[in-house]
């Protein structure tokens, strides 16, 4: 048995994740509002969500178009600040996925791009979603450092569509616009 190279290493992920909640962030310092469904519009962000109102984002493509956080994060956050539950919407992340590792699905390698998708839409993270000083204020003294390394990723939408609570969400191998399915599984 031939062993992967760390190449073909990050390309394989154990199991699709699923789509637990969307919400969008209407305003600064508004609450965020959960949603359905949403329409994602490719580089500019949520319909409703502030990050796609703003003008950086229609000028130049920002890379914190969306934000995902790790449903099984939530634990930890609430672990770590001493509470028995954390809500996500408190958060202000928009989109919370569980079942699949969010902090791998950033390609290591520049010649080799890794889309997240979710239903019809095609993301890129594009770097940890590190927390704000308003982590402080909403988890408690010592928040902001209960969140740093579970806060999520940021990502570009590449392809616009419709987003659902329940989609299924699958790591793909971009090249070109295209994509094509990952390993699903580990070889044994």
């Amino acid at each position: 048995m031939q062993t992967a190279n760390l190449r073909e290493l990050t390309q394989h992920f154990s199991q699709h994740g699923r789509l637990d909640a969307i919400y969008i962030r209407p305003d600064r310092g508004q609450p965020c509002l959960r949603q359905t469904q949403v329409q994602a519009f490719a580089n500019l962000g949520l319909q409703g969500d502030r990050a796609s109102m703003r003008p950086s984002a229609q000028a130049h493509g920002s890379k914190r178009q969306v934000t995902l956080l790790q449903a099984e994060h939530l634990a930890v956050i609430a672990a770590l600040t001493g509470r028995t539950q954390v809500d996500a919407a408190h958060l202000r992340r928009n989109l919370i996925v569980s079942g699949l590792n969010l902090l791998a699905a950033k390609s290591l390698f520049k010649d080799q791009p890794i889309h997240v998708l979710i239903g019809e839409v095609v993301l890129e993270v594009t770097g940890p979603c590190e927390p704000c000083s308003r982590m402080e204020q909403v988890l408690g003294t010592g928040g902001y450092n209960a969140m740093r390394g579970h806060g999520g990723v940021t990502a570009r939408i590449i392809r616009s569509g419709l987003l659902r609570t329940g989609d299924v969400v699958r790591v793909v191998a971009g090249k070109n616009e295209q994509t094509q399915p990952m390993q699903s599984s580990l070889p044994l």
